[in-house]
């Protein structure tokens, strides 16, 4: 929100530098986010002074050119050559001196450079009035009244203003400060007890506010008093729609309102200064001379001021005709139909109270975060409508002419009261840290005009304004208390109070890191997707039961519409994203979480993932043939990462699902620890991706659980030699190492140590067909003595028995 400091001092007489307001603004709880210092005219009309011209002839090399002598109130005349059509001997004009730099009304800023023009020296230029941004007519020179002086500074001449503008980050409880006044009176508090200023809001008057006519009756008709619980309303006849007065602009434009005519700068004006959004109809476009406040039906089409036709939920709030038309979507936003435009006459002016919530639903729904909505989606006040309106009519009579033809109307069937809150002294002192004294906290409670409605030795009853829509409780009121008393005067503790903490076992944020440093040493880079995520991708490309889903209502991308249920996409859109940047040679790994909801409610769990794509080492002359990554090079960072996790004894089983086209599944039992394989080419074609994926799928929620079992054990190094003993074995081609493996450790489990595959040959001639050669190694040690050769063969018989008859295979020799 921009607060403009000129502006604030229209209702608040105050000294104190921008700065130093700032700081208050701050301190108060307007947290001031930026400081900008603007001016009336872009650039200030630095460099531009009133001249006379003393001179003037044609230009000898150009027909359409002149030869001029400007008098700017030096020693000499400036030689200036002109091209506009007006130029005469006598004028008094704007002249831009060499240095200048100029801001037209279009167009980018430029510089003035003595320069020679067809062979005549120009040390200067004579502006026209859209060349310095003060109008878009470039039909000649600007020419000034004859008495204007020469050598006057243009920036003093035309008044230009400086501003400072506080760009103030307004937070959702502050529904008392959205506007220059509602600012003017939290600084007049916090003025008024910290540094001595009288705490007086000069705020407009409406005393003189009257009716001229009654010929301009309208019938309004409330329907929705929830949504609506205030709607008031009056006639204005008879208004010319003409450009505003330069000082309505100047304040619009230094908070960054562009202003666009008389009638909508007021209602602009009015939102800014006492925060009460107004709306102005042309009234002659009211069907039946009625207003109705009512909901339409489901899906009513609604043709909006932007000249989209928006279909209307039956929630939502609409300003109607007699006919029951929609002219504006209530608090929110106007139709294209029913606005003001240059040929309006007569005009309806409205300002009401609606109800916050229904406001941000219709706002969000539709996508139109107007300065309205947001207004009202904090809380406006209800009892100040009246008094914006006639606020606001008095300035159209005064600068659009025109006359009040109508009594104002006031639908208000339920009042809105102020809310009464008791607050005890002694919770007081125990949420702020500090004893107040009494006299303090009153003269405090009375700076904010919050009305203390009684009181005892111990507590108060205070009513709250309602411009306060966010002061509720009592712990509302201290914090009231507390901001404008002042956080800084709240001592630090002398005293530093800590406590133990445990980690838990295993901590997974020492997990994490240990793993992200393993795999970022190995060539991995982290990457952070979002938790949402488009549901197309899991009703087109996978097949999920749509009552799975958790859907979100993001009005800020209408595509991100559910949370994700897995991590496939966040990676694939980060391959998509990347290969599109020549960026081919991917490996990424992510944390992150996965959401589904089943009969028992919604299932949140941890996930780990990584993703492998395009070639296994970068390009290099070091390496002389470039190999793309396979599923081995996944599997061995799988069991990498396991292994660094120190997680051994898992199951695996073969997989295949509809996200990949083969893969691995190791586990606990019923618990899954990854799964990882090869992403099916029908989900890369449908997100664009041309070269193959792998892509590994951790539940790190069961991991966490494997690892709370896991103890570390010491071991002291075998000072007796390993043996190695190799086998080679011709098997069926459906028959996996694995499976080797598992029948190795069930033959021997005490000295049989490592079972490493170090050889595969295929050859349907040699080995026939479906068959291929396995060459494995076994390794054994024992930690209490050398190893005989006969023992080792004694578990090489048995391994090559078990093979033999369990497995098909043959040994070759």
């Amino acid at each position: 929100m921009n607060i403009s400091y000129n502006w604030l001092k229209d209702y608040l007489d105050i000294d104190l530098s921008a700065e130093k307001i700032g700081e208050i603004l701050t301190d108060i709880g307007l947290e001031v986010e930026g400081m900008e210092e603007k001016e009336s005219i872009k650039g200030g009309l630095e460099g531009l002074v009133i001249g006379e011209i003393t001179y003037k002839e044609k230009h000898p090399n150009a027909d359409k050119l002149s030869l001029t002598k400007v008098n700017i109130g030096q020693d000499s005349d400036l030689s200036i050559v002109c091209g506009a059509p007006n130029v005469a001997k006598g004028q008094k004009v704007i002249v831009a001196t060499v240095g200048t730099k100029l801001y037209p009304t279009e167009g980018d800023e430029f510089k003035i450079k003595k320069a020679k023009v067809r062979g005549e020296v120009s040390e200067g230029m004579i502006c026209a009035e859209d060349e310095i941004g003060l109008g878009t007519s470039h039909d000649g020179i600007m020419v000034l009244p004859e008495d204007t002086p020469v050598g006057t500074l243009a920036r003093d001449y035309f008044k230009v203003e400086k501003d400072i503008v506080f760009e103030i980050g307004l937070t959702p409880n502050r529904s008392d400060a959205t506007s220059h006044i509602g600012v003017a009176k939290d600084l007049a508090a916090a003025l008024k007890i910290n540094y001595g200023h009288s705490g007086r809001v000069k705020q407009p008057l409406v005393d003189d506010f009257k009716v001229d006519n009654k010929d301009l009756p309208i019938e309004v008709v409330v329907e929705n008093t929830i949504a609506c619980p205030r709607y008031t309303g009056v006639s204005i006849k008879g208004v010319t729609i003409k450009e505003s007065p330069n000082w309505l602009k100047n304040k619009l434009n230094s908070i960054g309102v562009r202003p666009i005519s008389n009638i909508v700068d007021i209602t602009n004006f009015i939102l800014h200064e006492l925060g009460q959004p107004l709306h102005a109809f042309d009234l002659d476009k009211i069907t039946d001379g009625k207003v109705i406040v009512k909901n339409l039906p489901e899906s009513t089409p609604f043709l909006s001021l932007d000249e989209i036709e928006r279909k209307l939920s039956s929630e939502d709030l609409m300003i109607c005709d007699g006919a029951s038309n929609g002219m504006c979507i209530g608090g929110v936003f106007g139709g294209l139909n029913s606005g003001v435009t240059e040929t309006t006459i007569n005009i309806f002016l409205e300002a009401a109270h609606f109800n916050p919530i229904s406001i941000r639903r219709s706002s969000t729904r539709h996508l139109l975060r107007t300065d309205a909505a947001k207004v009202f989606e904090k809380g406006s006040d209800p009892n100040i409508c009246v008094y914006a309106l006639k606020r606001a009519a008095m300035l159209i009579v005064e600068l659009g002419g025109g006359e009040i033809a109508s009594e104002v109307i006031d639908i208000y069937p339920n009042k809105i009261e102020k809310k009464e809150i008791n607050v005890g002294y002694k919770n007081i002192q125990r949420l702020i840290g500090v004893e107040i004294p009494a006299t303090r906290i009153k003269e405090i409670l009375a700076a904010m005009e919050i009305d203390i409605v009684q009181e005892n030795a111990t507590e108060l009853t205070v009513a709250i304004p309602t411009n306060k829509a966010d002061v509720l409780r009592e712990a509302d009121v201290i914090e009231e208390i507390l901001r404008i008393y002042g956080f800084n005067q709240v001592p630090i503790p002398s005293q530093v109070r800590s406590a133990l903490t445990y980690n838990p076992k295993p901590n997974p944020h020492e997990l994490r890191n240990i793993v992200s440093n393993h795999l970022s040493d190995a060539g991995f880079n982290e990457m952070m997707g979002l938790s949402i995520s488009q549901s197309k991708y899991y009703k087109e490309i996978l097949d999920y039961v749509d009552s799975t889903l958790v859907y979100i209502n993001n009005t800020s991308n209408i595509h991100l519409d559910v949370m994700r249920p897995t991590m496939l996409f966040s990676g694939l859109e980060a391959i998509l994203h990347n290969q599109n940047r020549q960026n081919a040679n991917l490996r990424l790994y992510e944390y992150g979480k996965t959401y589904v909801k089943n009969e028992k409610g919604y299932v949140e769990i941890q996930h780990f993932s990584l993703f492998l794509s395009g070639q296994r080492n970068n390009e290099s002359w070091l390496v002389s043939e470039e190999k793309a990554v396979s599923f081995y090079t996944l599997k061995a960072q799988v069991l990498n990462v396991l292994n660094r996790l120190g997680l051994n004894g898992f199951q695996e089983s073969a997989i295949q699902n509809e996200v990949l086209t083969y893969g691995l599944s190791y586990h606990r039992g019923p618990q899954t620890l990854v799964d990882f394989g090869k992403i099916k080419r029908s989900i890369l074609k449908e997100m664009g991706i041309k070269t193959e994926v792998f892509y590994a799928d951790f539940n790190w929620d069961n991991i966490l659980k494997a690892l709370k079992k896991h103890k570390i054990e010491y071991k002291a190094l075998n000072k007796f030699p390993t043996s190695r003993r190799d086998l080679a074995l011709v098997i069926d081609k459906k028959i996996k190492f694995s499976d080797i493996v598992i029948k190795a450790r069930k033959t021997d489990k005490k000295l049989l140590k490592e079972i490493n595959l170090f050889d595969v040959y295929e050859d349907t001639e040699k080995l026939g067909r479906d068959k291929k050669s396995y060459a494995v190694s076994f390794t054994f040690e024992d930690p209490s003595k050398n190893l005989k050769d006969k023992e080792i063969d004694k578990i090489m018989n048995k391994l090559i028995s078990t093979y033999e008859n369990e497995l098909g295979a043959v040994i070759r020799k």
